[in-house]
């Protein structure tokens, strides 16, 4: 499995599965999630509000994964995941693993070789982009441990600032 670290638009990455930094709601928020939503379009939220009404009535746990179609993006799926809330005392760092861990499992789950992450939990979430790369780092190196077979090829961190990119790349340097 290769990774790589960019900086750039994470609703423009051409990749099987790109994982949205969703709330608990699946409705729909900003950073991340809204851009996802804006360039998936209406379908995104009708499939999400299905979820919502099938499955997961309270919303998504944090540290979990689900997945939609991606509709108007140019990947097939997203896989929404909820990061702990920093700013509102949701501090364990096993959450923070867990949204990379579950989201790779998922990705694998559906057949994806490639995928595309964002900094979870590093924006309106409040963590810095120290402990989310190296929650990143962890749950990679621990797929990679417990999925020997997996057929995913890529996994990309797609980063929307020029700090969060070169963290990451500093981090995550060792598994490139």
């Amino acid at each position: 499995m290769r990774i790589t670290v960019l900086h750039g638009d994470i609703t423009q990455r051409r990749v099987d599965a790109v994982v949205n930094a969703a709330n608990a709601s699946l409705l729909g928020g900003g950073g991340v999630d809204g851009a996802l939503h804006r360039a998936a379009g209406p379908e995104l939220l009708a499939a999400c509000r299905e979820l919502r009404t099938t499955g997961l009535p309270h919303g998504l746990q944090t540290g979990a994964a689900v997945a939609t179609p991606a509709f108007g993006l140019p990947a097939r799926w997203v896989i929404h995941t909820v990061g702990p809330n920093r700013h509102a005392g949701q501090t364990n760092r096993a959450l923070l693993v867990s949204c990379f861990s579950e989201s790779l499992r998922l990705a694998d789950s559906l057949g994806a070789q490639d995928v595309a992450f964002p900094a979870v939990g590093g924006g309106a979430y409040g963590w810095s982009a120290m402990h989310v790369a190296q929650a990143a780092l962890d749950a990679v190196t621990g797929f990679r441990v417990s999925h020997p077979a997996s057929g995913l090829e890529l996994v990309e961190f797609v980063l929307h600032t020029a700090e969060m990119e070169a963290v990451f790349r500093d981090v995550l340097g060792p598994l490139r």
